[in-house]
């Protein structure tokens, strides 16, 4: 497999809204963590930090010259790789500790590295890869976000959605202004994962109930492409039809 260069290993991708899609395009959809940058006037905030095998600031531009402020989704390790990178770093109380020391169990990386974990995880290698040799570094959240909490970037705010269910403390962002939801990994068009360590597929469905009465006209999730209304009610409502017929509609 080929080994691409650092300067090369990101891309970004502008949205509407001042919101940007920055990814890894090297690793297959599944594994590819969305970061989502939420342009602002007075500081930027970037929800999610990818799978951190190749320094995300150093070789994204876009993460250079204003303030950026981090929020961690959840804490599973291609979302919070390079995560240590930033200075201001919010998390939900369920996931700090192992923001705080994230072991490759924790993160469940030791479950995805079991097996031929280049294969199945990239299309092609970061520089210098080796799977036995990875590690998160540390990364002490250095506030705690909850339901309701508001992320003030000076001209917009975002506020805080607790979306438990894949994770124990998953949160997701709403803005009310724009309509936009980013949802991470609660709900993303592909497969749903609600059976690793740590998921609650009772509370998963609480949660879905309760994001479906919400209105969003753009939601961009943790993986695979952003989609509208009218496609997170489907897949919601295949979710909860799946888990038990009683519940879709």
């Amino acid at each position: 497999m080929i080994s691409i260069a650092a300067d090369a290993w990101y891309e970004t991708v502008p949205f509407a809204d001042g919101i940007a899609l920055i990814h890894e395009p090297w690793i297959p959809p599944f594994f590819r963590c969305n970061m989502w940058l939420v342009r602002g006037r007075d500081r930027d905030l970037l929800v999610d930090a990818g799978l951190g095998a190749v320094p995300l600031r150093a070789n994204m531009p876009l993460l250079s010259g204003r303030p950026v402020l981090l929020l961690a989704s959840h804490t599973h390790f291609d979302h919070i790789g390079a995560a240590h990178e930033f200075a201001e770093r919010l998390v939900h109380p369920a996931e700090a500790g192992v923001l705080a020391d994230p072991a490759n169990d924790a993160t469940l990386f030791s479950h995805y590295a079991s097996g031929d974990a280049d294969a199945e995880m990239f299309d092609a290698l970061p520089p210098g890869w080796d799977a036995r040799r990875y590690r998160i570094p540390p990364a002490p959240a250095t506030g705690l976000v909850g339901e309701g909490d508001r992320i003030d970037l000076g001209d917009r705010v975002l506020t805080v959605l607790e979306t438990p269910g894949h994770s124990p403390g998953h949160v997701s962002l709403f803005e009310e202004a724009t309509g936009t939801l980013i949802a991470q990994d609660v709900i993303y068009d592909g497969a749903l994962v609600d059976d690793c360590a740590g998921a609650d597929k009772a509370v998963y469905r609480a949660t879905l109930r309760r994001l479906r009465e919400l209105e969003p006209r753009i939601v961009h999730g943790g993986h695979f492409q952003s989609f509208g209304r009218t496609r997170f009610r489907q897949l919601i409502d295949a979710y909860l039809g799946a888990q038990d017929p009683g519940d879709a509609g």
